[in-house]
């Protein structure tokens, strides 16, 4: 498939997952929150991308992540209908599709962040790219329970689906852990895939 093809197929995908995930959210606040990290993101990828084009597998991760925001936005975290059917069938404590975002949100960052770190700075593969792209990850996941916390100050109740808890009192703590294992898990496994992405595109 052509590089214009796949480009195409991308914004196809992401262009209908949003039309679903704005038709009659289960809570229309709550989906704004949900969906702000997408609605920062593209624009910047949008801008920089003729000068720093990413490689196809972080452009690919991009979009799941995105549909994974655009589905927890939808229904909430909280209320995601397939594990809401795992939680009661498997008798499970929560609705666990906060966990699968929290995860995601270490495992696609980390991706990113490892080909940028390889692209515009002198790190190689090695321990300390593997350091370095998971303290960023840590950072954006503390970023974001911090704007969880503010934006739960600002709006009070308005904002209790958008927490998630479920009367979880230690599900930041959950939430960092989670996105932690997502940044291991993407270098481990994803590691050379991308450094021969990066190769076949001539940027590694």
């Amino acid at each position: 498939m052509s590089q214009r093809n796949y480009y195409a197929v991308l914004c196809s995908v992401l262009g209908l997952a949003f039309a679903w995930s704005a038709w009659q959210p289960l809570d229309r606040f709550t989906w704004w929150l949900e969906i702000a990290p997408i609605l920062i993101a593209l624009p910047i990828v949008l801008y920089t991308h003729a000068r720093f084009q990413f490689s196809r597998l972080v452009y690919g991760l991009m979009l799941v992540h995105a549909v994974i925001l655009l589905v927890g936005g939808h229904y909430t975290y909280a209320e995601m209908p397939v594990f809401n059917w795992l939680r009661d069938n498997f008798e499970l404590a929560r609705n666990y599709y906060d966990r699968l975002g929290h995860f995601a949100q270490g495992f696609v960052p980390a991706m990113v962040a490892r080909e940028i770190l390889l692209r515009t700075s002198p790190l190689k593969p090695g321990k300390w790219l593997f350091f370095l792209v998971t303290c960023v990850c840590l950072a954006i996941s503390a970023c974001y329970e911090f704007l969880e916390w503010w934006v739960a100050l600002a709006s009070g109740s308005d904002a209790t689906a958008f927490l998630a808890t479920q009367g979880d009192v230690w599900d930041t703590q959950w939430d960092m852990l989670m996105a932690l294992i997502g940044a291991i898990c993407a270098q481990v496994f994803l590691a050379k895939a991308h450094d021969s992405a990066l190769h076949i595109n001539g940027n590694l």
